[in-house]
Order: structure tokens, then C-alpha cells, then sequence
């Protein structure tokens, strides 16, 4: 979560205040942690085995942030097909549903894919 963080809090910031090394070191960071999360769901649904719990919560808003600032989903097939899990709770459709009026104010709105925004 702490590099999607960076990344998006930099683009909250004036140009002049903006830290491209951060916003750098953020990318790589999220770029390093995309090939474990591959290899991590390639054996498993979820993340802690074969039962949804806190630690697949904690991972949706990652996940959901991440793919718009640095996309994931194209690449690691695994990783992307585990989002889809999540994304298909009922839990997480409410909460994304519930959400829905507030993404306009996500400074990477232009960037969230259509089926979230509409």
C-alpha cells in the first residue's frame, strides 16, 4: 500500500513539490512486488490458502489503487485473475458500490477503468 500511497499523494502536490525519485523508487518498488504476488497466487485462490480473510480484505484496495498507477493486470495473469476473485465477493461489490460517488476525487480518476467509474 505505502508506494501506491507515494505515488498518489505525489500527484497531489504542486509540480514544483514533486518527488520523482520517490514516485520512482514507489514504481519499483510495486514493480518488484507484482512477480511475488504472481508466484504467490499461482498455487493458491487466496491469499492465505483456500479460505477468503482479512489478509484477501487488506489486499483489494491495494490491489484496486495499484493497477491504476503502476497496471498490474496485463502482465501477471495470476495476479490479475486473483483480483477478479476479489472484485466477485458480494462484500466487495458493496463496498466499491458505496464508494462509486467518491472516485472523482481519486487524483488517478482518468485512469480507473470504465467498469468502476460508470
Amino acid at each position: 500500500q505505502a508506494p501506491m500511497q507515494k505515488i498518489v499523494g505525489d500527484r497531489l502536490r504542486s509540480e514544483a513539490d514533486r518527488d520523482k525519485f520517490g514516485v520512482a523508487e514507489a514504481r519499483s518498488l510495486l514493480k518488484t512486488a507484482y512477480p511475488m504476488i504472481e508466484k504467490q497466487m499461482s498455487a493458491r485462490t487466496w491469499c492465505c490458502g483456500d479460505a477468503f480473510s482479512m489478509a484477501d480484505c487488506a489486499a483489494v484496495p491495494a490491489l484496486f489503487y495499484a493497477d491504476m498507477v503502476e497496471p498490474f493486470s496485463h502482465s501477471y495473469p495470476q495476479a490479475a485473475a486473483y483480483f477478479e476473485r476479489l472484485l466477485a465477493r458480494p462484500s466487495v461489490k458493496r463496498v466499491l458500490a458505496e464508494a462509486k460517488p467518491y472516485f472523482p476525487n481519486f487524483p488517478y480518476f482518468e485512469a480507473m477503468p470504465d467498469r468502476f467509474r460508470f
